[in-house]
């Protein structure tokens, strides 16, 4: 099972290890010790959110700013926690480390495999869950941890900045996304999602764009629940 997952995970490596690698070597440019940029990708865990600490660390942003903005950004995590709460509440301590490692792209892994297998708990053995939930979201956090790390390592060595390169996770959010439609039964949520994103290119401010989108697309949701499930 762990290759078979690592294997599921592979498009993930692929992003990771170059943004992780951007985040280093941006974090390098900091006047703070190069040991922190790797604790950052342990604790943090978030690509967006780091990128975004570097950009306030590098204004001399306080905490209280730090801590308004990277909620605002990651406020999106909380639907992915709800989203897998009913499958993971019986895993015991170690779901609050699945939670915690629960990026875009680890929960875009699980759905669509869901999809694809039509894995439900009457399915397939607790046991057996909890290790794919477990081995998905280390495999994941690994690859970013190993990519900061490099980042970090060849910013202390190498003079450049990439430029371009955070938009591989763009790319693999997107694939991921495409995957899931096509192997997803009811597409009317995915209707509602680009819907929604057409016209919040017009009407929602930039900054909060994915905020207002969110909150939209939770307030769609909840009023149609009985035309889309339906559907």
């Amino acid at each position: 099972m762990l290759f078979k997952t690592f294997l599921q995970t592979l498009p993930v490596l692929m992003a990771y290890l170059p943004l992780g690698i951007a985040f280093g070597i941006l974090f390098s440019t900091l006047q703070i010790a190069w040991y922190f940029g790797i604790l950052i990708a342990i604790f943090v865990f978030t690509a967006a959110g780091q990128f975004l600490l570097i950009s306030l660390l590098s204004i001399n942003a306080g905490l209280l700013e730090i801590g308004i903005a990277s909620f605002l950004l990651n406020i999106r995590h909380m639907f992915y926690s709800l989203a897998i709460t009913p499958q993971i509440k019986n895993f015991g301590s170690s779901k609050y480390y699945i939670l915690f490692g629960l990026t875009d792209e680890t929960f875009a892994l699980v759905k669509t495999y869901q999809q694809e297998q039509n894995l439900q708990e009457q399915n397939l053995s607790l046991k057996a869950l909890q290790k794919y939930y477990i081995t998905i979201t280390f495999l994941n956090h690994m690859y970013w941890v190993v990519g900061c790390a490099l980042g970090v390592f060849i910013g202390k060595h190498l003079e450049f900045i990439p430029k371009g390169i955070e938009f591989s996770l763009t790319a693999l959010f997107s694939v991921l996304t495409l995957s899931l439609l096509q192997n997803s039964p009811n597409k009317i949520p995915f209707i509602i999602a680009l819907g929604i994103g057409v016209v919040g290119l017009f009407f929602f401010p930039s900054e909060q764009f994915l905020l207002f989108s969110l909150l939209c697309g939770i307030f769609v949701l909840l009023i149609g629940k009985k035309w889309i499930y339906r559907g």
